[in-house]
């Protein structure tokens, strides 16, 4: 197998002729029919117990050769791209064969390279970091929050209902004196003041005692989902059968006590809180700025970047995405009913957000070549210990299950986004567009000479730009996008 030519068809696209020679060729027929020789049946013989020769003379020489150059075809593609020593970003396609047979096969198809880039100083971007102070406000906040997970429901049976309570009530609805379809329960339990019902009904339950029977009067509103009843005034048949109310906890040392067993007193767990928050606010900080700083990265790429890079990570992702909620029970279709959006809307987005990530990417390989970034044998053992701490695996079983190669490329990676994150500048507030000047105004004298002028000259004719070479580096990584 051989690459006999290689040539440049548009920008990022080549043409390769490959010829693969009659040994090799001979040699992927001999092995599809070691594969399927004991399938095949010809009148007079079992399976299995034709020769080849036998076979061949009775459906034709031809019988494997598609099956033959099926089995060849990967190697003898990747093969080529390593010749030519190009990187690929897709599957070859156009492949036409121009030969096939007892000489061998001749053959060309097309294949698209990653892009030549060039990159704008990638040290000292600017973007601007969230604050990751923790102020006594947030600290309150979170002890708010721990009271309310434990506090616990009382029943209230001294006093009439008001807002804030959860009234435990019967409920029928009539529109014109007649109950419609979808206004009656029994035994609900009503938040007063939460705006779950419609306007006017929850505080008309206000100010009853346990066992009242009453009436609510109230209009359903000219916008409610169901049109038989928008804009009706209506009556609900009201028993309240109970009051309860949230009871949240006093926060002294025994509620820090119970929240967590570090905890001594309210100090102590103030203290604690504190330490979470600050944590958690800046691992948030640090990955909004991170992605601040990548994202002004990728418009400091200038490249010729194909069509098909940005349609395959797309495609990526959203089947990414539908892999994850599939795990959840939920399919995409029933998702984007239920956030109300359409297929083609979700599409475009994630066409956008791959856009930026290919720059991204495509950045950080630059970044890696400029800088000579390498994984050395430290960083994979790390990389390797981390994950199996993550998964709770030992370290072996993870080396079994991911490949180094892969894993190499994403601490190289890694390290070529933290260079340029490091260097980046962290600002309070997005910098001001500078005041654009107003134009000095011309005199007369010199509006006159200019329009003289404009008739006497030609425009310039415009230059073609200049194409670029697409890059040749080592196929070795990429061999597989030839199959």
């Amino acid at each position: 197998m051989s690459l006999k030519s290689e040539k440049t068809v548009e920008i990022n696209v080549y043409e390769l002729e490959i010829s693969i020679s009659a040994e090799d060729f001979e040699a992927a027929i001999a092995k599809v029919f070691n594969k399927q020789k004991k399938r095949i049946a010809i009148p007079g013989f079992r399976k299995g117990k034709a020769t080849r020769r036998m076979i061949e003379n009775y459906y034709g020489e031809n019988v494997f050769y598609e099956d033959a150059l099926e089995e060849i075809y990967p190697k003898a593609v990747s093969d080529a791209i390593e010749e030519a020593k190009l990187e690929t970003v897709d599957a070859p396609h156009d492949v036409e064969i121009k030969e096939i047979g007892k000489n061998g096969v001749e053959l060309t198809l097309k294949v698209t390279t990653k892009p030549e880039v060039e990159l704008g100083d990638y040290k000292g971007i600017e973007a601007v970091k969230l604050d990751a102070a923790v102020s006594d406000a947030d600290v309150d906040a979170e002890i708010e929050r721990l009271r309310e997970r434990n506090s616990r429901i009382v029943t209230v049976e001294d006093r009439a209902a008001q807002n804030g309570d959860i009234a435990v009530i019967d409920f029928e609805g009539f529109v014109d004196g007649v109950a419609f379809d979808g206004g009656k329960a029994e035994n609900h339990s009503l938040t007063l003041g939460s705006g779950q019902f419609i306007p006017g009904f929850e505080e008309q339950v206000c100010g009853h005692n346990v066992n009242d029977e009453f009436d609510v009067n109230v209009t359903f509103p000219e916008d409610y989902g169901a049109e038989e009843l928008a804009g009706k005034p209506a009556v609900f048949k009201i028993k309240l059968h109970e009051i309860k109310v949230k009871e949240l906890p006093e926060v002294d040392d025994d509620f820090a006590k119970d929240v967590g067993e570090d905890y001594e007193t309210v100090d102590d767990l103030k203290a604690g809180i504190r330490k979470e928050l600050e944590e958690s606010k800046k691992a948030n900080s640090d990955r909004d700025f991170e992605s601040k700083v990548l994202e002004k990265l990728a418009e400091l790429v200038k490249a010729e970047i194909p069509e098909v890079m940005f349609k395959n990570r797309a495609e990526d992702n959203f089947n990414n995405f539908a892999q994850r909620i599939g795990q959840q029970g939920i399919d995409v279709d029933t998702y984007l009913q239920y956030m109300g959006i359409t297929r083609e809307h979700m599409e475009a987005d994630m066409y956008e957000q791959a856009k930026v990530q290919v720059k991204i990417q495509l950045a950080l390989d630059k970044i890696i070549e400029l800088e000579k970034v390498e994984a050395t044998d430290e960083d994979i053992e790390a990389e390797y210990q981390k994950l199996a701490d993550t998964y709770k695996m030992d370290v072996e079983k993870i080396k079994g299950l991911v490949d180094a190669k892969a894993l190499s490329a994403d601490v190289i990676h890694e390290k070529a986004a933290k260079l340029v994150v490091d260097s980046a500048k962290a600002l309070d507030k997005e910098p001001e567009a500078p005041a654009k000047k107003p134009a000095a105004k011309k005199t007369a004298a010199k509006k006159a000479a200019d329009k003289d002028g404009e008739a006497e000259k030609k425009p310039a004719a415009k230059k073609a730009p200049a194409k670029k070479p697409a890059a040749k580096k080592d196929a070795e990584e990429k061999t597989g996008s030839a199959e």
